[in-house]
């Protein structure tokens, strides 16, 4: 998957500026797996985990996280208080920090 691009023109200013939603990713794997490359130990899960990398890339704010029901969005505790996660499916979770209305230290975990 490549990255998505955001363009805005600032007519004013008369610039161009390019941002990409998420902005660190935790582990080189989830990031291989966010760019499109095959992750072996996450065969079984990759096309619901690459959807919910896309969804994650395209969102503006965590309301339209929880907007989603299938997201099962939480904001963690204990160790990963300050977190947020997204459900990939029973055992794994797309999980990352929420700083400056974006996406940063994403990794997939296995929550089990």
């Amino acid at each position: 998957m490549p990255l998505t691009l955001y363009i805005m023109l600032d007519v004013t200013r008369k610039t161009v500026i390019l941002e990409v939603m998420i902005k660190s990713f935790k582990d080189k794997y989830t990031k291989y797996l966010y760019e499109g490359v095959s992750v072996s130990k996450w065969q079984a899960i990759r096309k619901q985990a690459e959807r919910r990398l896309q969804i994650l890339d395209s969102v503006t704010s965590l309301d339209d996280l929880r907007s989603l029901p299938s997201n099962r969005f939480e904001s963690l505790r204990g160790n990963r208080k300050g977190q947020f996660s997204i459900r990939i499916n029973k055992q794994w979770r797309i999980c990352f920090k929420w700083i400056n209305n974006e996406p940063t230290e994403v990794e997939i975990v296995d929550y089990h």
